[in-house]
């Protein structure tokens, strides 16, 4: 089986690349990768770049592999990938995803767990088009999205469906530093490395006072907040537009 993901090293800082063709779609098998390799990160590393490729950094879940998937597998996998954000939002060394393309949906949820974002300066997007299609922006992201950029811009943003671009991005705080695509991760990783400098132990306290009110709110509320979600991904005619929405991966 190919693998979804790629891991490398420069120096202490982990290289964490998704690799799941052109769009970099979200699949259960890259959910899994990702999972399994931020167990072994956390203790052989001192911090963490998420990078994508240059024409999508992600496209968002992996509708077509997605819609095949009953009411029962579904819920399995959306257990699992809200696990993996969580796990991406509380990991307790620095973090830094380097967005050089699309952004938009699961990828750009998978972009507000890290600590900052840089992202190319070239003309891309990034957004949560969630509404459009009929779904809600999962309890766990909105929770994220709302202590990024505020929550007025929050809402503006999970409204209206709509995918900026990446300098109004920054515009907005959504994205920290825009850099050339070339040097992108190389600064990204220079910005983990110089993070990492700090004493360990206080960075991973400072953080997890940062998100231990989002992470015990979800727990609280995961089983109700999540079957709400697939209560809506299993209505017959939000499915015919997921199925439409597949089309276009």
């Amino acid at each position: 089986m190919v693998k979804t993901i790629e891991v490398a090293k420069q120096g202490n800082i982990t290289v964490l690349s998704l690799n799941n063709g052109v769009t970099n779609a979200i699949s259960p098998q890259m959910v899994k990768e990702l999972s399994a390799a931020l167990k072994t990160i956390q203790f052989d590393s001192e911090g963490l770049v998420l990078c994508g490729g240059e024409k999508f950094f992600s496209i968002g879940l992996d509708l077509p592999a997605l819609i095949e998937l009953d009411q029962a597998a579904m819920a399995v996998f959306w257990e699992e990938f809200n696990q993996l954000i969580l796990d991406l939002y509380i990991f307790p060394l620095p973090a830094v995803s380097a967005v050089a393309g699309h952004a938009v949906a699961g990828g750009n949820i998978l972009a507000l767990t890290s600590d900052y974002r840089f992202a190319a300066s070239e003309s891309r997007k990034i957004g949560l088009n969630e509404i459009t299609l009929g779904i809600p922006v999962p309890f766990l992201p909105d929770m994220l999205l709302k202590q990024v950029v505020g929550e007025r811009r929050a809402i503006r943003m999970m409204y209206s469906g709509a995918f900026m671009s990446l300098p109004e991005a920054e515009a907005i705080g959504l994205v920290d530093e825009l850099h050339p695509v070339e040097t992108l991760q190389q600064a990204a990783v220079e910005k983990v490395a110089a993070m990492a400098k700090l004493q360990p132990a206080a960075f991973a306290a400072i953080k997890a006072n940062y998100t231990e009110p989002v992470r015990q709110r979800y727990l609280q509320e995961a089983a109700a907040q999540n079957a709400a979600f697939l209560d809506c991904w299993f209505n017959d005619q939000v499915q015919v537009g997921l199925r439409e929405a597949a089309k276009n991966f």
